[in-house]
């Protein structure tokens, strides 16, 4: 049996335009991903979402939350899109994410049951409480007292090979991102769309521009190799994917 992954819809942000890609100017409206990764040996969620707060208001981004306009509602959380999918989000045991910012860490609260896996670097430079007080990134929304395993670079999830999440640092210290069968990587915010991959235009904020730039390098390299590069904020591709990728 293959590995499937299915994309889900988990809501929408708006943004600076020049924030996401340097030198593009107005406003980017992006899909806020989530995917269930479907193995004979179990599920596994990359990404999460927001946290089901944020549809009552923004509030909970602090600092942040001028920076986007969001569209939210009850239907787009990951537990009710995994409802959609026929699958009962208590029953996930296992979720990775690229990164600890909101859109992406948010929507941990809805699967309890999840054993975190996410990278040492990551977690430990999200609490430091000088990047908490920035609103960079908020304990509360990965925190929450579920098993977790700290990553130190590559892991095979499954143990065989066909699911294996890889550093991609740069947008922050210890993004990853998920490979599965050598024919997809789901890129996370290793780079934001493929307007930005082609332009080799890095974002207006990033932890390490250096690093993410050989980063986008290894991305035009995994994708010369004929793996599929799924971006999670890209609009044009998102409206393009299927039921399954």
């Amino acid at each position: 049996m293959a590995v499937q992954v299915r994309p889900l819809e988990c809501g929408w942000l708006t943004s600076d335009f020049a924030g996401m890609v340097s030198g593009q100017t107005g406003k980017l409206r992006m899909p806020v991903p989530a995917f269930l990764v479907e193995h004979p040996r179990g599920r596994l969620v990359f990404d999460t979402g927001m946290h089901p707060d944020l549809i009552a208001g923004s509030e909970r981004l602090r600092s942040i939350a001028p920076m986007f306009a969001l569209e939210y509602g009850e239907e787009a959380r990951l537990d009710a899109r995994l409802a959609e999918a026929e699958v009962d989000a208590a029953s996930v045991r296992i979720a990775a994410v690229s990164h600890l910012h909101f859109d992406h860490c948010g929507g941990l609260a809805t699967v309890p049951n999840a054993r975190l896996l996410v990278q040492r670097a990551e977690w430990d430079a999200a609490r430091k409480p000088s990047l908490v007080a920035a609103g960079i990134f908020n304990p509360d929304d990965f925190d929450l007292g579920q098993d977790r395993e700290l990553l130190d670079g590559e892991h095979d999830v499954f143990g065989d090979g066909s699911v294996r999440l890889v550093p991609t640092p740069g947008h922050t210290a210890g993004h990853q991102s998920l490979v599965v069968e050598d024919r997809i990587l789901l890129v996370g915010d290793a780079c934001y769309c493929r307007l930005a991959l082609d332009r080799d235009a890095l974002p207006a904020y990033g932890q390490d521009r250096e690093r993410q730039r050989k980063t986008f390098a290894w991305l035009r390299e995994r994708e010369a190799a004929g793996i599929r590069l799924v971006f999670s904020h890209d609009p044009d591709q998102w409206k393009s994917l299927g039921e399954f990728l």
